[in-house]
């Protein structure tokens, strides 16, 4: 006998929805309009039934393929330090440096032990939404003077912030959604008369429609 809806988890419910919901739109069963607003009806409800309502009139079910699938485009990009991997990917420092000038670290790149950013009227966008780690705790320590410094993080890493600021500021916005083998990225430094900014690139839900549309082109 399975358990009655409302006695089930909600977050084990909503799971099932969405894939449910993802795997009808990719397939052209539900138009655009209909994903988007059943998915957000989805994501904000907290009622088992009325969640588990939002795909009572669909057929398709998740398949082997679709869990592959979403196991390769939702899942951190990690490799554990005792894997094979090369001598390039398994940096132990990394250094970002911007002095009167601006960068842009983003895309697939392997990330060091401990990343070093010294910005001097400058600006540098870190973005680890993509990057591939390599070590299961990642340190960025920063100077940042007269400068504006932006890092993306998914949203399934965990993230620590430990800063300095002298007529500057750090606003984090990073989610605590991670789990606890996920990889934890370590924000420590000075910021003077600057601006640091932690914050996911592609909220959830995003995700989750680009996933959705990845597919409907794989099946149209």
């Amino acid at each position: 006998m399975s358990v009655i809806i409302e006695d089930r988890p909600i977050e084990s419910v909503r799971e099932e929805v969405i894939d449910q919901l993802i795997m009808n739109y990719s397939h052209g069963k539900i138009s655009h309009q209909a994903f988007e607003r059943r998915l957000d009806n989805a994501m904000e409800s907290q009622c088992n039934k009325e969640i588990y309502s939002l795909a009572e009139d669909l057929d398709l079910t998740v398949d082997k393929n679709y869990v592959d699938e979403k196991k390769k485009d939702f899942s951190v990009n990690y490799f554990h330090e005792s894997a094979n991997y090369s001598d390039n990917s398994a940096e132990k420092l990394d250094y970002i440096v911007n002095v009167f000038s601006g960068s842009s670290r983003s895309g697939r790149w392997h990330v060091a032990k401990e990343i070093r950013a010294f910005s001097l009227f400058s600006g540098a966008d870190i973005d680890f939404s993509d990057a591939v780690f390599c070590h299961p705790v990642v340190t960025i320590k920063y100077f940042s003077l007269f400068s504006g410094d932006n890092i993306f993080v998914p949203e399934d890493v965990n993230v620590v912030s430990k800063s300095f600021c002298i007529f500057g500021g750090v606003d984090n916005k990073a989610p605590c959604n991670a789990l606890n083998n996920s990889p934890t990225i370590i924000i420590e430094g000075l910021s003077i008369f600057s601006g640091v900014t932690i914050e996911v690139k592609r909220t959830i839900k995003e995700k989750f429609v680009a996933f959705a549309d990845s597919l409907k082109k794989m099946f149209s």
